[in-house]
């Protein structure tokens, strides 16, 4: 596991994203994560839908399942989820702002139905789910094993789970660990950034059986391209955005330089993109 030179303070993941959480929506729009180029002609938003129903595959996601988004951000994976699969999709946040944008998008709904929880204190009822997902949200948990294990539990036995994580490589070299990893870490609010082999261990330990584990860091390293270019067109052209990423008061203006790390990373190989695709068995 690459983890910070120091622990992160509680509650700092949260307040990282509520922070940023007018930049995210300019810069990442409603679907935090990942988007996933195959053709290299999509736009942004086919990139990022094309993610999350590749998520739905993995987790084979069938009309009527019971699904749980872990990690959901704004909501809009949820959201795609229950529109194009029929599924009943409960999501949980540890970020006001994003909870509080979720319910705005579907006042009095509860499909999906939109939880401000943090993760390893869920308190969802045991085999309670069909399916589960994370979307790079593991990363920033500072209990892996437990959020394994608490996925394990509210799934029913038979039940599906698909994570998107970000990957430390198993061959990461010294000055990429010093200079890309720890610091995306530390700057990125991530507790700490496993390998492919912590996370199949990690799963197989919470009793999960891991059924394939698939990169595609190629078809999503993009993202930090245009997120990138994106914000750079905010320094040029918004006052406010401009103002508040050069401010020394502004606690997290230091990820304008981890997007930079995140794109290096990428294309070193120091970091991966995984999809792990395992299931509680049936008995």
């Amino acid at each position: 596991m690459i983890k910070p030179h120091r622990p992160l303070a509680p509650g700092i993941v949260a307040d990282h994203y509520q922070e940023l959480d007018r930049l995210y929506r300019e810069v990442w729009g409603e679907h935090v994560h990942h988007g996933l180029w195959r053709t290299g002609r999509e736009t942004p938003l086919e990139a990022v839908e094309q993610l999350t129903a590749f998520v739905a595959q993995q987790a084979n996601i069938q009309s009527g399942d019971r699904v749980v988004d872990i990690g959901s951000g704004y909501g809009a994976s949820a959201r795609l989820i229950v529109k194009k699969f029929d599924a009943a999709v409960t999501a949980l946040t540890i970020v006001p702002a994003q909870q509080a944008f979720a319910e705005a998008t579907n006042p009095g709904g509860t499909n999906p139905l939109y939880l401000l929880r943090d993760w390893l204190e869920n308190n969802l009822p045991d085999q309670s789910f069909d399916a589960a997902y994370a979307i790079e949200s593991t990363e920033h948990m500072l209990d892996k094993a437990r959020a394994f294990s608490e996925a394990f539990r509210v799934l029913q036995p038979g039940g599906r789970f698909a994570i998107c994580a970000w990957i430390a490589g198993e061959k990461a070299k010294p000055w990429e660990k010093r200079n890309l990893l720890e610091p995306i870490c530390r700057e990125g609010r991530l507790p700490s950034m496993g390998t492919e082999t912590d996370y199949r261990d990690l799963l197989t330990e919470a009793g999960f059986e891991v059924e394939s584990v698939t990169d595609i860091t190629r078809e999503v390293r993009a993202t930090w391209t245009l997120c990138l270019l994106r914000t750079g067109r905010r320094i040029i052209t918004d006052r406010a955005g401009r103002a508040y990423l050069l401010s020394e008061a502004s606690r997290n203006r230091i990820f304008l330089v981890t997007m930079a790390r995140i794109w290096l990373a990428y294309r070193t190989g120091a970091m991966r993109y995984l999809v792990f695709r395992a299931h509680r068995p049936a008995v």
